[in-house]
């Protein structure tokens, strides 16, 4: 059996770009989705972490699937909130968000609607009969939606962009779509009329009277395919608001914390981080693109978040721990530290937190 068939066949197809493809070597001679200068994360060919760590690639990858340590999800896992109806509009000094699922969330703040990483679909799989597939429906339904007016696409993971519900937002309120380098083109491969801001590590851009997003480093990767393992750039964002600021992150490594650090220097400290803390184990394959929820924590210190909505988890079962793990830990490295848990909010779908005002 190939590798090819092998993949379809178990049904890994849908988390090889989870995995990171089979090798570096599988890149294809050239990159289709973007060009430019050589920087201190891109060689000419390839994004890359500097100082960091690449993930692993098709033997590891079998090495963990067959490792025996999977802990079953249920079918379903439902929320314990409704499915919301967001207000129209929040101004003021207010911050809201809603939990849609995963990485998607719907951020109000200063007028401006905005949803991250937006998912609606069944499955995060190039296929819509295989892969991960979401055992609770969406926070928030699309017709209950506000008018979207930024939506915000970290990287090119399935489970981040989903290119069903990129064409749906479009048809409904074409919004201002903001991506890395790179993700432009996979976009408009499905929605060719995209209002698309392109943005670089160190980019700064303007969205409205007084909010800028400022695109910062994350420790992780990108791929939809075999063929183009780190051709496209991911990032996390800072939104730069005059109800504070909100430190977004759709997917890291810890990283030794440096990018946490780094965004503390540069930004002082935050209202709000949103930060992922699920799909974690094992970490000897994980550790390198997804944080666990103690990283997480220590993340939330380092940065200077007063709050935390934290995502990533109990939607879609992408790596072996259990459903409420994420959690468990969390709750448990929160009290170690003492620290109210009331800080950092596991999201859940339809789960609405107005986030408290905070001098910083």
């Amino acid at each position: 059996m190939n590798r090819r068939s092998f993949f379809k066949w178990t049904g890994l197809g849908a988390v090889a770009a989870l995995a990171g493809g089979f090798t570096a070597r599988s890149a294809m001679a050239g990159n289709k989705y973007y060009s430019g200068p050589v920087s201190d994360h891109f060689d000419g060919k390839l994004f890359f972490n500097p100082g960091g760590e690449e993930p692993g690639g098709f033997f590891n990858l079998l090495r963990w699937k067959l490792n025996g340590k999977n802990i079953a999800w249920p079918d379903s896992f439902p929320s314990p909130f409704p499915q919301a109806v967001p207000e129209t509009r929040v101004s003021g000094d207010r911050l809201v968000v809603t939990m849609v699922g995963h990485a998607c969330m719907l951020m109000q703040v200063a007028g401006l609607n905005i949803l991250t990483d937006p998912v609606w679909s069944e499955r995060t799989s190039p296929v819509s009969f295989a892969g991960p597939k979401r055992v609770n429906p969406p926070g928030i339904r699309v017709g209950d939606l506000p008018p979207i007016d930024i939506v915000l696409v970290t990287h090119n993971h399935y489970d981040h962009l989903d290119l069903e519900t990129l064409s749906v937002l479009q048809g409904r309120d074409k919004p201002r779509f903001v991506t890395p380098l790179g993700n432009d083109g996979i976009i408009r491969s499905r929605v060719p009329d995209a209002r698309i801001t392109v943005m670089d590590w160190g980019a700064r851009e303007e969205m409205a009277l007084g909010v800028s997003f400022h695109c910062e480093p994350c420790h992780h990767w990108s791929a939809r395919g075999l063929g183009d393992r780190r051709m496209a750039l991911w990032a996390a964002f800072v939104f730069e608001t005059p109800a504070g600021k909100i430190y977004h992150i759709g997917d890291t490594g810890f990283h030794g914390g440096i990018n946490y650090r780094a965004a503390r220097q540069k930004h002082g400290g935050f209202r709000l981080a949103n930060l992922p803390f699920g799909a974690y184990e094992p970490r000897w394959f994980m550790k390198a693109q997804h944080q666990n929820p103690d990283e997480a924590v220590e993340g939330m210190l380092l940065s200077n978040a007063a709050f935390v909505a934290g995502h990533h988890w109990g939607t879609f079962k992408l790596t072996d721990e259990g459903v409420e793990q994420p959690v468990e830990a969390l709750h448990a490295s929160l009290d170690s530290r003492g620290i109210g848990r009331e800080r950092f909010q596991p999201m859940r779908p339809g789960q609405v937190f107005d986030v408290p005002a905070v001098a910083m």
